[in-house]
């Protein structure tokens, strides 16, 4: 049970290493077929631009389970711990709203693109899967902030009660 709640945990960084990975792999090869065999793939690029945008989306959700997104701290800092925590509760509430309207306008993005039968110009996958990205992506960011702040609300008072043990 604890190597499933691990792999979940950081299922966006296997993701993004995977992709990664292939990525790499692909634009590798691709230098290999230009500069020494003299010959290009036609769709190297694309699949790259693609595993590109796919990592950043899924990548950004992984950035906000590890709590490596920048913020201005300077105002908050400022105030009192428990505004502090409370202020950040409504920062995470406001970035799930916001990652909740793009992920509702990318599933109508994928649905116009897949409706329209447009593929992609060199492998001919149809566009919609690329624009999934944008929902999927959402999706992973809603999860994360919901886990977020479940835990801040959690953690609220836990500073109270420790100094009116001590």
């Amino acid at each position: 049970m604890d190597g499933l709640k691990k792999f979940l945990n950081n299922f966006e960084g296997y993701v993004c290493v995977v992709t990664l990975l292939v990525m790499s792999v692909v634009i590798f090869w691709q230098v290999v077929c230009r500069y020494v065999l003299k010959s290009s793939l036609p769709w190297s690029e694309e699949l790259s631009r693609y595993l590109l945008v796919w990592t950043s989306f899924i990548g950004g959700a992984y950035g906000v389970r590890l709590g490596a997104h920048i913020g201005v701290e300077a105002f908050t800092l400022l105030l009192p711990k428990k505004a502090q925590k409370a202020l950040n509760i409504v920062v995470m509430i406001a970035c799930l709203i916001l990652c909740a309207v793009i992920c509702k306008f990318g599933f109508e993005i994928v649905q116009t693109q897949l409706s329209k039968n447009q593929l992609s110009p060199a492998m001919r996958i149809p566009m919609g899967y690329m624009y999934a990205a944008i929902p999927v992506g959402m999706i992973f960011f809603i999860i994360r902030y919901v886990q977020d702040i479940i835990e801040a609300i959690k953690n609220f008072n836990k500073d109270e009660k420790k100094e009116a043990a001590e």
